[in-house]
């Protein structure tokens, strides 16, 4: 087990507070990568996860493109970071988190994908003119987000 399923064995269902990382990966032609998610089924929204005990913001966001795409970045660039009620999180098993995310940009990365069906349905390139409908609201605004700063 991992760190989140540790603490949900001890602490039931009860909010606690998460760190994690996402990455805009931006292709050539300034495409940026998405990932159709099983968790929530269908749902469109950045590579990225939760931190594991001793990372740092950084390792989480590599590991999580790593382990969620097959893809390795680099260079990666801090653009924001998510905190507060806003970021109120209920899953559909009832575990309550807020989350502390960091926002990282990059458009350097190397590898062959590899897609995970416990995570992902498929990935996509995608003009940021035409976000899926169907999105992770807290991503949507990261990109958005990213896009005012470029």
């Amino acid at each position: 087990m991992g760190y989140v399923e540790d603490l949900r064995a001890l602490v039931g269902h009860r909010p606690l507070i998460f760190v994690g990382a996402v990455v805009v990966i931006v292709d050539d032609q300034g495409r940026i990568l998405l990932q159709q998610r099983t968790s929530p089924h269908g749902v469109w929204g950045l590579p990225g996860g939760l931190m594991e005990l001793g990372e740092s913001t950084e390792e989480t966001a590599k590991r999580e493109v790593w382990e969620e795409t097959g893809l390795t970045v680099d260079k990666l660039n801090l653009f924001n970071v998510y905190s507060g009620a806003d970021q109120f999180i209920r899953t559909d098993n009832g575990d309550e988190f807020y989350v502390v995310t960091t926002a990282y940009d990059t458009d350097t990365y190397s590898g062959d994908y590899r897609m995970d069906p416990r995570e992902s349905l498929q990935f996509k390139f995608t003009p940021p003119d035409k976000l899926p409908a169907s999105m992770v609201g807290s991503h949507r605004k990261m990109i958005h987000d990213y896009l005012k700063k470029t």
